[in-house]
């Protein structure tokens, strides 16, 4: 599970992401809002961490703009703020949970389980022709047949099943997958498209990876 905390306190953003890692989850820090929306709209996070009061862009602008962006991620939103109208605000404006600062680290890993928890009974897996991409095991099925992808070959295939038919570029997949401060270069989104290309023939599924030059790749599903 991929959590991403966006909190301008750069000692507390940094030890929610040890916290995080040591309880196994994958955890990424930013400490401005602008940033914290770049990285949110790539859609690659099961969970946001939010705090309210930023410079710049503040976290209720920030829950707001993703709202409207129509990104479905669970937001648990941190503030110091504990009154009523506040809580409202942030919940009003896109937060799933607000935990009021300070706060027990067993109260903020339990908000997140919990807000795991929901976002895994809603999708269990991704789908497009006839094969499916099981997010809980990171198996990729057609019918009987299963193969387990690796974690970066789970990552590419989940974000093209996202959006299946919309060209992902080598850039975007870079940032995404390898993340933004990467060594990785595009031979590498090259090397692992050329992987799940023979997994999805080992199953035989109808899925193809089809390339655009200059755009990307997007999946296509052959009719049969």
């Amino acid at each position: 599970m991929k959590i991403l905390i966006i909190e301008d306190e750069k000692l507390l953003a940094d030890s929610l992401k040890t916290l995080l890692e040591a309880k196994g989850f994958e955890a990424e820090a930013v400490y401005d809002g602008e940033t914290g929306a770049a990285y949110a709209e790539l859609d690659i996070y099961d969970l946001l961490i939010l705090d309210v009061m930023m410079p710049g862009m503040n976290g209720l602008q920030l829950a707001r703009q993703l709202r409207a962006r129509h990104c479905g991620t669970p937001v648990l939103m941190l503030t110091a703020k504990s009154g009523v109208l506040d809580r409202v605000e942030g919940l009003n404006a896109g937060a799933d949970y607000y935990l009021t600062k300070p706060f027990d680290t067993r109260e903020l890993l339990a908000c997140v389980n919990a807000l795991l928890r929901r976002q895994g009974e809603q999708v269990n897996a991704l789908s497009f022709g006839n094969t499916q991409l099981e997010l809980d095991s990171g198996m990729l099925t057609c019918g009987e047949q299963r193969v387990r992808l690796s974690a970066r070959e789970f990552d590419v295939m989940r974000l093209l099943m996202q959006t299946p038919e919309r060209n992902l570029s080598k850039e975007a997949l870079l940032a995404r997958v390898w993340g933004y401060d990467s060594n990785a270069v595009e031979n590498h989104v090259e090397v692992y498209v050329g992987f799940l290309r023979k997994k999805l023939r080992s199953i035989g599924s109808n899925v193809r990876i089809e390339a655009v030059r200059r755009l990307g790749y997007h999946l296509e599903a052959e009719e049969l």
